[in-house]
């Protein structure tokens, strides 16, 4: 070490071992065995007691309270909205967050510079022209007049998974002011479990409910693109086109969507992008879609929710690889085991970053499944 560079204590918490030194008029943190560009900064006079993961987020997660949002929080009454608390619980155990982030793409989405550079899923470069001329159409980019005039909003993502089977939420499910629901989960007929509220179900081609009777009657489609020809395909079915040709799609799609324009959203990219590779750590794979780099539609949800909900809860969430046999969906008789067969998603390191949140409270998970 450089004789500039003062040596102050060695840091010895329970899962890591590093030091502080002084140099340019900071403190540094540095974590033996990581990388050096994961070295922190630290302000002076700052009690260093708070050492962080590879992602960014809190090695020692806590349920309580900070000091200054107990004392924000602390005197609400017993189920009341707590404003802006997702965004400060998330942002003391991951200082880098920045709630800030549109919903839906709107008329202005190009100016949306994190997103404007990658191709889709990540982004929507290439797709500019298409997006546009859907955007055009649609005319709405909100939840509508009665959620986004809520001064605090309540959402909770209601997952696929068989955790939720026969657990009798759904009336607690149907309190939340925002119920998110994904792909072609079904309610009719499982409504004790998963309520009959929806307010917007996203989807994306393959995932889209193909039987137009099976569609709600209120409620928002949301459009999450993971490949280009995604958008094409969403133009068919606003401009209620003949839809020739499915080459390149993985599976049977949707060939109509019972919806008006006004009713269909795109979601923000920046949500997978987010999740991937900041929350998750997926592999950048030169911000390409490959193989193990591609998180979960219900992990894109959650992360969408961070940002825009001040209370998050989740439901059907949680896939146990130590029960193979036990039911993927609530809905279907697909076994555990058929999800090791996916190329795309990294289970574990999804469920790793998931815990997090559930572990400091940012979220509530209401079927204890991850």
């Amino acid at each position: 070490m450089k004789p500039t560079h003062k040596l102050l204590f060695v840091l010895c918490p329970m899962l890591v071992l590093g030091f502080i030194y002084y140099s340019s008029g900071k403190l540094h943190l540095h974590v033996w065995g990581q990388k050096s560009q994961l070295e922190t900064e630290i302000p002076a006079g700052r009690i260093v007691g708070s050492v962080y993961d590879k992602q960014g987020f809190l090695l020692q997660l806590d349920t309580k309270l900070p000091p200054e949002l107990a004392y924000k929080y602390g005197n609400l009454s017993e189920g009341v909205c707590k404003p802006g608390y997702t965004t400060a619980k998330m942002t003391s155990i991951y200082p880098k967050f920045i709630q800030p982030a549109p919903l839906f793409l709107d008329r202005n989405f190009k100016r949306l510079a994190k997103v404007s550079n990658y191709l889709p899923p990540f982004g929507f470069k290439t797709q500019e022209r298409i997006i546009d001329s859907i955007l055009t159409a649609t005319k709405n980019y909100g939840l509508g007049e009665e959620l986004d005039s809520l001064s605090c909003k309540r959402c909770v993502i209601v997952g696929n998974g068989g955790i939720l089977f026969n657990k009798s939420l759904g009336s607690r499910i149907d309190e939340y002011d925002v119920v998110v629901r994904l792909n072609e989960a079904p309610v009719n007929g499982y409504s004790k479990d998963v309520g009959t509220k929806t307010t917007l179900r996203i989807t994306y081609p393959e995932g889209a409910i193909q039987k137009p009777e099976n569609y709600e009657k209120d409620s928002l489609f949301v459009f999450s693109a993971f490949k280009p020809l995604d958008f094409k395909w969403l133009k068919h079915m606003v401009f209620k086109e003949k839809l020739r040709g499915v080459e390149g799609f993985w599976k049977s799609v949707a060939h109509y969507v019972p919806r008006e324009p006004t009713e269909i959203r795109i979601l923000n990219p920046y949500f997978i992008q987010e999740a991937a590779f900041q929350f998750i750590g997926l592999p950048f794979n030169n911000g390409l879609m490959g193989k193990g780099n591609i998180p979960t539609l219900g992990t894109v949800a959650i992360t969408m929710a961070l940002h825009n909900c001040d209370e998050v809860a989740v439901a059907g969430f949680g896939y146990d690889m130590n029960m193979p046999h036990a039911p993927l969906h609530y809905y279907e008789a697909v076994k555990m085991s058929a999800i090791k067969e996916s190329w795309t998603h990294n289970i574990s390191k999804e469920k790793e970053f998931l815990r997090k949140l559930v572990k400091a409270n940012v979220i509530t998970d209401l079927t204890h499944g991850i």
